[in-house]
């Protein structure tokens, strides 16, 4: 974790009652303040993104170079290629000796883990919290979820084996001995491992941050988290006071109590009993209009989630459009399961470069995401982006200059002034004044 030299950091570790080791501010932190940032001990890009994402910058890119050896790591040149060999020679070894198959994500982060624990930088920053204190959280596990573990447990060992064999000794003697037990360093990477998203906030790879695992979760975090290629960045959402807990959510909140309490519980063992999840304020709004009716779309996700998978965008939008159709009226687009079926339909609108639906989509959403995001929210200033985008697009220039001015009130403060999707939403408000200046100096 880091600070700017000289000064304190403010953030600090501490016991939090009932939730066991918890961040904490050591100072007053305002609102859109960068608390901290990170990279990652150890991070991979996912298996559904290798071909679009440089595995050293984690940039998505049309064109990539691929590795000879292991054919599986792409990156953008072949700077990114050297920077990145340091990380990779091992695990391109591993990855040959299991060709045509491939690991899984948590495989590859783990044997990346063991890898920069046998390879230490030289320069050290202060890690607040080590890989060796991570929970496993085994003991609370169902049987179940531990045979699947287990599973990946003998995947790891296969594919390090070819490493392991060479360094056995050197193994026993520089890992903490809870990541010397596969399952238990599989267990660890499961529960504590994060997400990393693009600026458009989708999937590009997996790492573990050590001192950022200490977060606890709320339903209504007062920080957010965004990544510049793989640095995490933690940001204040809502003004924090001195010894004020840190939290950030570690699901989608955009749900209902009951969903997001057994995916918090299946996925990290515990019951949130967050302010959000007691006052249960919002389900009335989200379950509103005739029930009948919603319960159609939601008995509808799981295909129309399979279709977005498949990419078949065509047969997605035919299938969005048909059910908000059946929907009508009965069903306000506030409504939980319309909103998902809404955001699903702008998403094939546009891959299927049907512009004008894709910004009828977009512009139902925007009520919703005001009501069910009261802080900013990145989420919020993403989709805002993106209607104005349609918006300016569509040649409806003040309207998207009112969508990017809304964006970027809240992306100030989740992103920060200097994010480069911060920087380009404000070249795309440049944009529309002149367009509105030049269209004024022509009347």
């Amino acid at each position: 974790m880091e600070q700017k030299a000289g000064m304190a950091s403010p953030v600090e570790r501490f016991v939090c009652p009932g939730k066991g080791n918890g961040l904490r501010a050591t100072a007053r932190i305002r609102r859109g303040q960068l608390v901290t940032s990170a990279e990652p001990l150890g991070c991979c890009v996912s298996n559904k993104r290798t071909r679009e994402v440089c595995h050293h910058c984690f940039t998505r890119r049309e064109t990539l170079l691929r590795c000879s050896q292991c054919k599986m790591a792409r990156y953008c040149n072949t700077a990114c290629q050297k920077q990145a060999w340091s990380g990779h020679k091992r695990e391109c070894k591993c990855l040959r000796s299991l060709l045509p198959r491939r690991p899984t994500d948590s495989v590859r982060l783990a044997a990346r883990l063991i890898f920069a624990l046998l390879s230490p930088p030289k320069s050290t920053s202060s890690e607040l919290f080590t890989l060796e204190e991570h929970e496993s959280h085994l003991n609370s596990m169902s049987e179940q979820k531990k045979q699947g573990l287990a599973q990946l447990a003998s995947m790891l060992e296969l594919y390090v084996q070819q490493e392991a064999s060479d360094l056995a000794q050197e193994m026993t003697s520089a890992l903490p001995p809870s990541c010397q037990d596969p399952l238990n360093l599989i267990a660890k990477v499961t529960c504590n491992c994060f997400t990393i998203n693009d600026g458009e906030l989708q999937e590009v790879g997996v790492g573990l941050y050590p001192s950022l695992s200490l977060l606890n979760h709320d339903c209504r975090p007062n920080c957010v988290m965004v990544f510049e290629g793989t640095r995490l960045q933690l940001r204040a959402v809502q003004d924090i006071g001195p010894k004020e807990e840190l939290t950030i959510s570690y699901i989608e909140t955009l749900s209902l109590t009951e969903e997001r309490q057994r995916q918090l519980e299946e996925q990290y063992h515990f019951v949130c009993r967050c302010q959000r999840c007691d006052s249960k304020k919002e389900e009335g709004l989200m379950l509103s209009g005739e029930e009948e009716k919603w319960r159609q779309l939601k008995e509808a996700l799981p295909r129309l989630e399979g279709l977005k998978t498949e990419s078949n965008w065509q047969v997605l939008l035919e299938s969005c459009s048909s059910l908000l159709s059946a929907a009508g009226g009965d069903v306000p687009d506030e409504n939980l399961y319309r909103l998902r079926v809404t955001d699903m339909a702008l998403d094939a609108a546009v891959h299927q470069g049907q512009w004008e639906e894709a910004l009828r989509y977009g512009m139902k959403t925007l009520p919703a995401y005001r009501s069910y995001y009261p802080d900013p929210h990145p989420v919020h200033g993403v989709q805002l982006m993106r209607v104005g985008k349609l918006q300016h697009y569509m040649e409806h220039i003040e309207d998207a200059l009112d969508a990017f001015k809304e964006a970027f009130i809240i992306m100030k403060i989740t992103h920060g002034e200097d994010h480069p999707l911060t920087t380009d939403l404000k070249i795309k408000m440049e944009e529309c004044r002149q367009e509105i200046d030049a269209q004024l100096s022509c009347r």
